[in-house]
């Protein structure tokens, strides 16, 4: 996928940087908003949300003080078996990612596109998914940071 691409998947959302495998998105909502969003996003397409990981919270417990540092890592079971049936090697890499932090005062939404994380494994299955899954991350983000309608 090109920076292209990924702005039109985007919308109206500023892509700050696409790197080869790395989107990064800028939220209009502070962190904690932002995560909400994004939690129901993920039910809405529908994606699992295997584990939400609190990086302020958990670094609360140790006295210590961050900013906006959570993950959510997302995937679906027939997605999985998909990933296994194709190549074993490649559940290292499910479930996949979003991360949540603060960087120059804006909330970032970043993750590693799909079709990047699942290249490296060079099978067609994987390369379908890895297209599929552009699709629902990046809709999973443009459908967490649209406008509210009352």
């Amino acid at each position: 996928m090109t920076e292209a691409d990924a702005e039109g998947f985007i919308g109206m959302r500023e892509v700050q940087q696409v790197y080869d495998d790395l989107v990064q998105v800028s939220s209009p909502y502070g962190c904690k908003e932002t995560v909400e969003r994004l939690i129901a996003a993920v039910a809405q397409v529908p994606m699992g949300l295997v584990a939400h990981i609190n990086g302020q919270a958990n670094a609360a417990k140790k006295g210590l003080v961050v900013d906006c540092d959570q993950i959510l890592e997302i995937f679906r079971p027939d997605f999985a078996v998909r990933v296994w049936s194709a190549r074993k090697a490649a559940g290292l890499d499910i479930p996949l990612r979003l991360h949540i932090y603060v960087a120059d005062g804006r909330t970032i939404t970043a993750y590693r596109r799909p079709s990047q994380v699942f290249a490296r494994y060079d099978h067609p299955d994987l390369v379908a998914l890895g297209a599929e899954l552009d699709r629902i991350f990046a809709g999973i983000v443009e459908n967490a940071f649209a406008a509210q309608v009352s």
